[in-house]
């Protein structure tokens, strides 16, 4: 059983940086795919972006330049460095670990609780 804790989230003006954490406890096999997906209120779930085990990461267009996924295999941490924030990125913020990222693209997997994230203009 893999338990995923996200942390990092909060409140910032525009323009600021956010760095969010996942902890994940379990074993994580180095061929798992893991990922950052939002989900903001009266919207869809999105995927923002994905670490495959093996393979180049991929992002959505809006946060490609902004954003730098990466993870630590040592240590079963996956980030997310946020910057140059916008309002429009405002959401609740989910880590997910799965057999593959299509996997996680179709809500399988494990998933965090979420942590909030709110960017003001």
């Amino acid at each position: 059983q893999v338990q995923l804790v996200e942390s990092g989230g909060g409140s910032v003006q525009a323009g600021g940086s956010l760095r969010l954490s996942c902890a994940a406890s379990g074993y994580i096999y180095r061929s798992t795919c893991m990922g950052w997906f939002r989900q903001a209120p009266g919207k869809e779930r999105e995927g923002v972006a994905h670490v495959p085990g093996y393979g180049s990461t991929t992002y959505r267009d809006s946060v490609k330049g902004r954003f730098t996924i990466s993870r630590d295999n040592a240590h079963n941490t996956l980030y997310l460095q946020m910057n140059s924030l916008k309002p429009e990125d405002t959401a609740m913020y989910y880590c997910a670990a799965g057999d593959s990222c299509y996997a996680l693209d179709q809500g399988a997997g494990y998933w965090g609780q979420g942590t909030q994230v709110t960017v003001s203009s």
